[in-house]
């Protein structure tokens, strides 16, 4: 069991670019996060994507273990993940539902560092954060994200 937070919301209307900190958006079922790379079609895909492209999420303590293991900071929007939590175990949350908020996510798949996330950042990142890279999720109910918002397992 745990009670996390939301401490951040990052998105981009168009691929490759910075991430914005934002600190409301509407998740909507079946399209992710409203303004956002992939919520208008315009992020980077493979053959096998599907609603695992909705929205992302990131631990900050997985960002601290970046910092304190491998001595690189990166801030997180530069992480290129949706939702930075505080208290989440994501690794944990791979098919199951939870509550951000009033929205109903559920956990696809991790979403392992690439070499694209180290191409756009710096050499390390993608050794740095492997298993550790946040989660794919599913907006399973819509509604406004915000900074701050409790993050619960839900139960099934």
């Amino acid at each position: 069991m745990f009670n996390g937070q939301l401490i951040g919301i990052y998105i981009a209307p168009h691929k490759a670019k910075d991430l914005q900190p934002i600190d409301k958006v509407e998740a909507v079922a079946g399209r992710g996060l409203v303004g956002d790379r992939y919520y208008l079609k315009d992020g980077t895909y493979s053959a096998q994507d599907g609603p695992d492209r909705e929205v992302t999420l990131i631990e900050a303590e997985a960002l601290e273990g970046l910092t304190r293991e491998y001595e690189i900071t990166l801030q997180p929007f530069q992480a290129r993940r949706n939702l930075l939590t505080w208290g989440v175990p994501l690794n944990h949350l791979v098919g199951k539902t939870f509550n951000v908020g009033p929205v109903v996510l559920r956990g696809i798949r991790l979403c392992e560092p690439c070499g694209h996330l180290e191409k756009l950042t710096c050499k390390g990142v993608e050794k740095g954060l492997i298993h550790r890279g946040g989660l794919r999720a599913q907006v399973v109910t819509g509604g406004v994200l915000s900074v701050g918002a409790v993050i619960t397992p839900k139960s099934e």
